[in-house]
């Protein structure tokens, strides 16, 4: 199940203050950038998706971001030279945002299969330290997912019997007691581990960070009524059940700094629940998502399992556009961009697909109800869809074919 959830021009800042760089970035004309040849102009039904965004001084070469999908080809949790190649080939195929695959926060108590990267200890940070400079040679942008499962548990995670879980009430994903409720220290815990984990992705070179905060993971599980029963302010209404993320994000802006991006991916649905819903209305929305917003999230990635689908009753509006109008901030949206006649969970469970059309979004986008687009599982079969999008070659693009999923092309 985890792949079912994982799966302003320029990608470069420019900016001297980033710290202990491995390797220069030669700067080149933004023309040159994510794989787009000089004088390259977008088919005219996608240009809306390649004009150029910024994200809180991060410049971005187009609207397309490579959605974070759990690969388990980390060999001890370290990304080698082939993810690294995996990585840079999106980003030489017109991928303007790489969004790496969840990489766990140094708390003992997150814990996951083995083979998902980590980012924690010197030996995986050198690992992302290459995957940062081979994208950045590519031209691209990159930032890491930084995920802390909670109090989630699959047969085969690592190390084995598990550490203890932690989740805010101790329930887990079906709301049945299963630890304890998290106590302050364990909350401390799990805070310093994201910051941690935030202060050396900027150390290494990376653009920004995601926190993901969705799909039932740990800061879902505050989000989400079913597993925050809390009575303390971490628990009730909307607003303090944010409460844990907010305080996850200022404490990253305050170590990392006011021009370091923050993204917050979040969801209604989770792993085990697709119909799960953290927000009932609009207004529910706009208080939960309040204090994250005042913490200093930058952008949000929104996850859906079709990303035009209407959110709420009375309203065509998706999750996505609701987010974009209560937060005024840039959003992501994400939900089988890239595929006909199926969702992503079908096409993980081997479902035929083709390459869906993109009007929606390019309609979307236009009419100011989200400002980028993540792609999954069309761009982990094919590293080049971008740039065919973009180029108007939709007879040259791959179909998704699960067998992608068992390598790293």
């Amino acid at each position: 199940m985890l792949n079912a959830c994982k799966a302003d021009c320029g990608s470069q800042r420019n900016r001297t203050s980033r710290r202990d760089r491995r390797i220069a970035v030669t700067v080149v004309e933004p023309a040159f950038r994510a794989g787009t040849a000089q004088g390259t102009t977008a088919a005219p039904e996608v240009a809306a998706l390649f004009e150029p965004f910024t994200v809180n001084g991060l410049m971005l070469p187009n609207r397309i971001a490579m959605a974070p999908m759990t690969r388990y080809m980390s060999p001890g949790g370290v990304p080698d030279a082939a993810v690294a190649g995996y990585y840079a080939r999106r980003a030489e195929g017109g991928t303007g945002l790489i969004i790496t695959e969840g990489t766990l926060v140094g708390d003992p108590a997150c814990v996951a299969p083995a083979g998902v990267p980590r980012i924690h200890g010197e030996d995986a940070l050198a690992g992302w330290a290459g995957v940062v400079d081979a994208v950045h040679a590519a031209g691209g942008t990159i930032v890491p997912q930084l995920w802390h499962v909670g109090i989630y548990r699959e047969p085969g995670f690592v190390p084995e019997p598990p550490l203890t879980a932690v989740g805010p009430s101790g329930l887990d994903l079906a709301g049945e007691p299963f630890t304890e409720p998290m106590t302050d220290a364990q909350l401390a815990v799990a805070v310093d581990a994201y910051v941690r984990a935030a202060v050396d992705a900027q150390r290494i070179g990376f653009d920004g960070v995601e926190l993901h905060a969705a799909h039932g993971f740990l800061i879902d599980q505050f989000l989400w009524p079913a597993t925050n029963r809390r009575t303390d302010a971490y628990g009730g209404p909307p607003a303090a059940r944010a409460r844990f993320g907010a305080e996850v994000v200022a404490a990253i802006r305050r170590a990392t700094g006011p021009d370091f991006p923050i993204i917050l991916r979040f969801s209604q649905w989770k792993v085990t629940d697709f119909q799960a819903r953290i927000a009932q209305d609009p207004d529910e929305l706009a208080d939960l998502l309040a204090p994250l917003t005042a913490a200093g999230v930058d952008a949000y990635h929104v996850s859906t399992r079709r990303f035009w689908l209407p959110a709420f009753d009375g309203s065509r509006l998706s999750l996505p556009a609701w987010t974009r109008r209560v937060t005024g901030r840039p959003v992501i949206a994400v939900g089988s961009v890239g595929l006909a006649d199926s969702d992503f969970q079908e096409a993980f469970e081997g479902a035929a697909t083709r390459p869906a059309s993109l009007e929606r979004a390019v309609a979307a986008v236009e009419a100011g109800e989200f400002d980028l687009l993540a792609v999954g599982r069309a761009v982990l079969s094919d590293p080049y869809w971008a740039a065919k999008i973009r180029d108007g070659r939709t007879d040259e693009l791959r179909p998704f074919d699960p067998a992608s999923l068992e390598t790293l092309t």
